[in-house]
């Protein structure tokens, strides 16, 4: 494949939510084990590693499709986060899996360990991936076995102190998530079959078939159940959609009553992956990472309302407080950048004197795009500002921002019928980043009319004058 097919192969796994992108590696490497297109799914799995690690050099993935630890946790990876934000119930650290495994081999299960490196051994002489997977899931059960053993409480033993030996509170945190994991493996397995592989649009249809599917009593545990939940909500186009399964469990759109249920875990989960976009959101604006903005916002848009209007949520409950806060806390984001960008605007475009234009630095092309897509960013809060609590401020920098530029971009084209060869070239630069603007604020129809103007008053200032 060449270079250019591979950077937009890239750019589109960039693209997907980390839950597509766990999902596609998992069914990769099943693919791998099966033996079914391996050049493809190596080179896509290859490609697809190095977006989720930020692997730069392309030496630094290397295939793992017969690493022993990677085929221990293959279940955990569409559970799986790397972030530093805090982690929700459904989701377990990837940092928790090294110490884990290190524990297994040395402690835990040492023999079990060695078998089934001995196991993959024997595999690779082969020269097949037959016995691979069972051989997978006999270390697998061995793995979970030797976690619940370590977990009970026995009579005499100190057995927080030996989790200790584990690894942080947070690998111990994270160790019973893994080991209920590994053992409901094939239950979680049969509820991804009989899911459909995408939800639009979460209706009584399809949480009749969802409902169906989780009606195993494996999956109905306080530890497993909010796994089973991040499995259907990475298959929902709208994750925040989840919370209408709690409500139909509950009978009832009452937060009372929907916490009441085993099920008011999934409106907790919702709240949290709220605040997960809230936080990402913060953090592209603090970096000046515009691109995927409107796509952010439509994301915080439709689950800020959707939490608000399915749910019958009271202003003083823990829930109401959680999505008061997080709307508040994407006010206060948006609203801090907004405000900044009428400033930045008007210095690029304001009004110097010609004697002034000597000393003035040059407009920039890389501040003036950026700036135009601060304007971009301004016009897709307009869209969202309502639910977001950033109306007045949005819609009043609009406003502000439209007659600015407008009457600035009218007064730079006047100037250029005069001044000296110096300040018309500093003008003709500010013009420029002008028309930029007016094609963001008012389309690229107002834009072409402005450059004709632009244009027509340079060649009216270069013209002769006539013979007397």
């Amino acid at each position: 494949m060449s270079q250019t097919s591979t950077e937009r192969l890239r750019d589109y796994l960039a693209q997907l939510p980390p839950q597509a992108q766990a999902l596609l590696m998992r069914e990769f490497e099943r693919a791998i084990e099966r033996g079914e297109d391996v050049a493809v799914a190596n080179f896509v799995l290859e490609q697809l590693r190095k977006v989720v690690r930020g692997a730069e050099d392309d030496d630094e993935a290397r295939p793992r499709s017969d690493d022993p630890a990677r085929l221990l946790f293959q279940p955990l990876e569409p559970f799986l986060v790397e972030s530093n934000f805090p982690i929700r119930p459904g989701q377990i650290r990837r940092t928790s899996l090294s110490p884990i495994w290190q524990w297994l081999g040395r402690d835990g299960a040492a023999d079990a360990t060695r078998a089934f490196e001995a196991s993959l051994a024997e595999i690779r002489r082969s020269g097949s991936n037959a016995g691979l997977e069972a051989a997978a899931r006999k270390f697998q059960a061995a793995a979970a076995e030797a976690i619940a053993k370590i977990s009970t409480p026995v009579p005499g033993v100190d057995t927080q102190r030996a989790l200790s030996r584990i690894g942080a509170p947070n690998v111990v945190e994270d160790l019973l998530s893994i080991g209920a994991v590994l053992q409901t493996r094939e239950a979680l397995d049969a509820l991804g079959s009989r899911l459909p592989s995408q939800l639009r649009s979460f209706g009584d249809s399809q949480m009749a078939s969802v409902t169906s599917a989780l009606n195993l009593p494996s999956l109905q545990t306080p530890q497993l159940l909010p796994f089973a939940i991040s499995v259907i909500m990475q298959r929902l186009v709208a994750p925040w959609q989840i919370i209408r399964l709690a409500i139909k469990m509950a009978a009832s759109d009452d937060e009372v009553r929907v916490a009441a249920t085993p099920y008011g875990i999934a409106v907790s989960i919702a709240l949290h992956d709220l605040s997960f976009l809230a936080a990402c959101l913060r953090t592209d604006i603090r970096r000046g990472q515009l691109d995927n903005v409107g796509e952010q916002l439509k994301s915080l848009h439709d689950s800020a309302r959707g939490l608000r209007t399915e749910l019958d949520l009271r202003h003083d409950s823990a829930w109401g407080r959680q999505l008061a806060s997080i709307r508040a806390d994407i006010s206060n984001s948006l609203q801090s950048e907004i405000d900044s960008v009428p400033g930045r605007v008007r210095r690029i475009l304001r009004q110097r004197a010609d004697k002034d234009i000597g000393s003035a630095p040059k407009v920039d092309a890389t501040e003036v795009e950026e700036t135009a897509a601060l304007i971009d960013f301004v016009a897709v809060c307009r869209t969202y500002a309502s639910e977001l609590a950033i109306n007045e401020v949005t819609l009043r920098t609009y406003s502000d921002l439209q007659h600015y530029v407008e009457r600035s971009t009218e007064s730079l084209v006047q100037s250029l019928r005069g001044g000296d060869t110096k300040s018309r070239s500093y003008r003709q630069m500010q013009v420029k980043a002008a028309i930029r603007f007016c094609e963001v604020l008012f389309g690229h129809d107002y834009a072409s009319l402005m450059s004709r103007a632009a244009e027509n008053a340079v060649v009216v200032e270069r013209k002769p004058p006539r013979a007397g």
